[in-house]
This record gives structure tokens, sequence and C-alpha cells, in this order.
């Protein structure tokens, strides 16, 4: 069921980011750094930052050294140095060590934690003016009446399970700008009714997507090699299914 039309709040920015992972911050921050006067807002589903940006990575410093010169002096808690590539297949009872591709060479590189780099990025967007406002999700986008993005609403607060206003109900409010950019990561949801709208997926490659398990291990020292990045295919899953592994040692 609906909820009823109802007045909303409007806040009104030069730009709106949805998303306050990597790209959405980084976005804000250099955006910023070219034009100061910029009013800027990053809404952000999660409670806090960094709290659903969960996966490691391996990440090429380049950019980063040129958006956060100095951001070595006080890098994320898990900031590892790159060191050894290994890239291995494997069987049912064993593996095989394969020649390493050349997308695989990570000397240089660093195994972060992005749910750690986030808030870094936040508190550097935050400092150069742009409003950063967790715990606030997009619901659905805003348009002119040309057809063109204007915004986005606010998810409702206070909605019963049936779908109905409860006695603790707020409209969402309206955040619309000049300019929106989604940065939600794989699948969201707005840009999935964007990608309807405008028949953004027509005459192009299917998107494709991977489910990830990840889990983090503690070993008996001497098992750990740090800055050790292993990759691997094969075993458990068949020929026919696309998938690996990686391991990264903190």
């Amino acid at each position: 069921m609906s909820t009823p039309a109802v007045e909303r709040d409007v806040m009104e920015y030069d730009i709106c980011i949805v998303g306050a992972g990597p790209s959405g911050l980084s976005c804000a921050i250099r955006l910023k750094q070219l034009k100061p006067d910029l009013n800027i807002c990053v809404l952000e589903k999660a409670s806090s930052i960094g709290a659903h940006s969960l996966s490691g990575a391996v990440m090429e410093p380049g950019p980063l050294d040129q958006l956060l010169p100095g951001w070595r002096e006080s890098p994320p808690g898990i900031c590892v140095p790159a060191k050894r590539d290994e890239f291995r297949l494997l069987t049912k009872t064993g593996g095989f060590s394969l020649p390493l591709p050349p997308q695989l060479h990570n000397h240089g590189n660093f195994i972060i934690s992005l749910g750690l780099l986030t808030p870094i990025l936040a508190q550097k967007a935050e400092s150069l003016g742009v409003d950063v406002f967790p715990g606030f999700a997009g619901a659905a986008n805003v348009f002119n009446d040309d057809g063109s993005v204007a915004g986005v609403q606010l998810g409702d607060m206070g909605i019963e399970k049936n779908g109905e206003p409860g006695p603790n109900y707020t409209p969402g409010a309206e955040i619309r700008a000049k300019t929106t950019i989604i940065a939600e990561g794989a699948r969201g949801s707005l840009a999935k009714q964007l990608i309807k709208r405008y028949k953004l997926d027509a005459d192009s490659c299917p998107q494709t997507y991977g489910l990830g398990m990840k889990e983090l291990w503690q070993l008996p020292e001497g098992r750990v090699e740090p800055g050790l990045i292993q990759h691997s295919l094969g075993w458990p899953l068949d020929s026919r299914t696309y998938g690996g592994s990686f391991i990264y040692h903190l």
C-alpha cells in the first residue's frame, strides 16, 4: 500500500551525490577542490560512513595521492603494502601455480579496508564544506517537468508493517539539485529506476554481477605473510561457473 500524497520539506543544493562510498566521496572532494563555492551534499543509507563498505581491497594509491596529498602520513587502520602475488588453479585434491596475469601485479599498491578509508574521505569532504548525511537513504528520483532529474526523495520514516503511516510518521524530504550524481554501487535502487526510465541499457552490453562471501581469519604466528595477495580459480566451482577467490594477508 502506498502512503497518501503529503507535503515534503525541500532542501536545495548545487550538487547532490547519492552514496558515500569511495566514488561518491571522492567526487564531492574533487568538486569542492575545483569549485569551492559549490553547495554539495552526500547522502548515505548506512547509519555511519563505512558501515556498508564491507569489502577489503587492493588499492592503487596514485589517484588518492592526487586527491589527498599527505594521506600516507595518517593512513587507514588497515593499510598494508602489497609485497607478492600468487595465482593458483585449485582442484579437489590440490592446486597448481599459474603465470601471473598483468592485471594481478600489485607491487606498489596497498591492501586496505574500504570501511576504514571512507570515513577518512568523509572527514576531508566535510572539512571542505560538504554536507555528509549518514542514515538517509534515497527512496526515489525526483523529476523536472521536462523529464530531467531534479534530485531525490528521502525515505519516509515511521511506516507500519502494513505500509500505512504510523504515529511517528515523518515524510522524507526532497533533496533538489542542479546536478544529481548516483554513486550507489552495484544494483542501486535509484540507478535501476533511471536505467529503466531512460533506457540506458539499450544497445549496451548487459551488466554482470557476482555473489561474494567474505571471512576474516586470525591465524597463528608464522602462518601469515603480510602483503601477500593470493588469487585462485577452479575448485569448488565447475568449469562452467565463473568465479574464484582472493586472500589478502594483513
